[in-house]
């Protein structure tokens, strides 16, 4: 059986830069959006057709969901393109780890054979950085929206000894966010890429195909809770301390 590697394999070096089989799906992923969005801006109608539609259909689900959290319409289109990206893109990335030739074409990079393609997600550097990327930028929104004094607050306390206690936990839990972040994402596709190999060593025709539906379907929530925790990090993050009631 293929044996599963626990971190992407390297493929080649660029400069001193090591390009992994799974930075070189994000890499995929992200020119192919990149193309996608170029060309449908080109070709939005005022009749929209199927797949402006269904875009459309995305984004206005979006839009109320996170009106409904946010508060307003405003914010919610002030923060949709952070919030709708990530999803996009977690979504494509796991569902990349499901398609044909994705773990079995091989790639000879001078010391071993290792896959030339992986699921991104399916990498611990992959999810760390994005969550990296959503704690920062949330506390970023958090700091341009209240100020820097106001936002510092909520973790530098010193009224009172019970307010700097709390302050202390809250700086602890947004460290902690480093950690859930990026292992919920990665334990779940890793543990699903793991599974599909196993699944398709056992029997490697018609029985894994049902396993396959279900990693598009774990994937597509996996992204959403990502997106959908930045959403609400967001929210606490722009809202004054003591305002949200």
């Amino acid at each position: 059986m293929e044996e599963v590697s626990l971190k992407a394999q390297q493929l080649f070096n660029i400069g001193g830069f090591n390009v992994t089989n799974g930075l070189l799906v994000a890499m995929v992923v992200s020119v192919l959006l990149i193309i996608f969005a170029v060309i449908f801006r080109s070709k939005i109608k005022m009749v929209p057709g199927k797949v402006q539609g269904a875009v459309e259909m995305l984004v206005e689900m979006f839009l109320k969901l996170m009106e409904s959290v946010l508060g307003t319409k405003e914010k919610a289109e002030k923060y949709l393109p952070l919030v709708l990206s990530i999803f996009i893109f977690i979504l494509l990335s796991n569902w990349t780890g499901i398609l044909p030739g994705v773990g079995s074409l091989m790639f000879n990079n001078g010391v071993e054979k290792v896959p030339l393609f992986r699921s991104p997600a399916a990498d611990l550097n992959f999810t760390l950085a994005f969550a990296v990327m959503a704690v920062l930028v949330t506390n970023f929104f958090g700091v341009a929206i209240l100020g820097i004094f106001s936002h510092a607050k909520k973790f530098l306390n010193f009224t009172n000894p019970i307010n700097f206690f709390v302050g202390i936990l809250e700086l602890l839990s947004e460290t902690a966010k480093f950690i859930s972040f990026s292992f919920r994402l990665f334990g779940n596709i890793f543990a699903g890429e793991v599974l599909l190999t196993i699944m398709f060593f056992l029997v490697p025709y018609i029985v894994p195909v049902p396993f396959m539906m279900l990693e598009m379907f774990f994937g597509a929530i996996q992204a959403f809770v990502f997106a959908m925790l930045t959403l609400v990090f967001l929210t606490l993050h722009t809202t004054e301390h003591g305002a949200e009631h």
